[in-house]
């Protein structure tokens, strides 16, 4: 993908970009690396890779951030995931835990995990659906200017 593409926020610019889009499920999946340890996320991986949601409650703005480094990083906070879920048991599976913003809500672990994994189809799916659309958007733009 080229960076306009990894920045790319849909013809009005108003959806999340795929650079958006995979900090956030990092962000997500590092909170359930330590959620399944029992401990808080430390404050320096909250600034690293934080914040979840910005003061709009949106997605905070990524730009200019390559998709190779992303997935790189990314791909480190999986390691250390899968670390931690190897050694979990199906007891641990079914062991409830808090999650959200402010830790209002609970699931089960084996509920975030199916969570993660839903995360990363939808983000393949919106990159392709992204993708698609702007194809068709530039494909209708141009015909308009004719």
């Amino acid at each position: 993908m080229s960076q306009e593409e990894v920045d790319y926020k849909g013809p009005n610019n108003n959806f999340n970009s795929t650079a958006q889009l995979i900090k956030h499920i990092m962000y997500v999946d590092l909170n359930w690396v330590y959620r399944l340890k029992g401990l808080p996320l430390p404050q320096s991986f909250k600034e690293q890779y934080g914040p979840m949601i910005d003061e709009n409650n949106r997605l905070p703005t990524v730009k200019g951030m390559s998709l190779n480094t992303l997935m790189s990083t990314y791909e480190g906070v999986l390691k250390v995931l899968k670390d931690s879920c190897i050694q979990l048991t199906d007891t641990d599976l079914d062991k409830v835990v808090t999650f959200g913003h402010k830790n209002e809500k609970q699931a089960t672990i084996r509920w975030g995990l199916w969570l993660t994994i839903a995360d990363i189809i939808k983000l393949k799916l919106i990159n392709l659906e992204g993708g698609i659309m702007k194809i068709l958007y530039q494909t209708n733009e141009a015909n308009v200017q004719k």
